[in-house]
């Protein structure tokens, strides 16, 4: 919650919080820690609670009133993947997994393994390397180079360097090896 707030304040000052309260008494003991220390401790960061299938839905009507989410790891995974529409792809969004410790994390891409197509060259590397871009800035405090890296993969994008997944139905896709290659031009 605090490392959420902290990245609020970096951003637009809003936090939404999100739960199942009206079912889970998990999350009514989440909602109570929320309630205890964004006020105390973060008083510039404003905040609400949203049960999640409420934000399930706000999040594909009215994504820009969103700025900071903060959830229990399950909601967080069907939220993401449900975003990944927005941005057109689970293969364009990375995550990270961070605790109270200035340093560490987990990075990874939100959509996980994809066995169904180990190995054919096809998979979309970009969530993965804008993962790397996460550990860049939170963990290594790189800020510089993270957005380098993820101006590159903007970069590979825009030109057109489309995995399967982002090309256009029946349009030609690029290699996984690439994209990569695409990548590292734009760097």
């Amino acid at each position: 919650m605090r490392l959420a707030a902290r990245l609020a304040l970096a951003r637009r000052r809003k936090l939404c919080s999100i739960d199942k309260a009206n079912v889970l008494e998990t999350s009514r003991l989440w909602r109570s820690v929320v309630e205890r220390i964004i006020p105390r401790e973060f008083p510039d960061v404003s905040f609400e609670h949203m049960l999640v299938d409420a934000a399930a839905m706000h999040l594909l009507k009215r994504p820009r009133d969103f700025d900071v989410i903060v959830t229990e790891n399950m909601f967080g995974d069907i939220l993401t993947d449900e975003a990944s529409m927005l941005a057109g792809s689970l293969g364009l969004l990375p995550s990270a997994s961070l605790g109270a410790a200035a340093r560490g994390g987990l990075f990874e891409p939100i959509h996980g393994s994809a066995p169904d197509i180990a190995g054919r060259g096809i998979a979309n590397p970009y969530a993965a390397i804008l993962s790397a871009a996460l550990l860049l800035r939170y963990s290594l405090q790189l800020e510089t180079e993270a957005r380098a890296v993820e101006a590159a993969v903007s970069r590979a994008v825009e030109s057109g360097a489309l995995p399967a997944d982002l090309a256009a139905a029946g349009a030609a896709s690029i290699t996984t090896r690439a994209a990569g290659d695409a990548v590292l031009a734009g760097l």
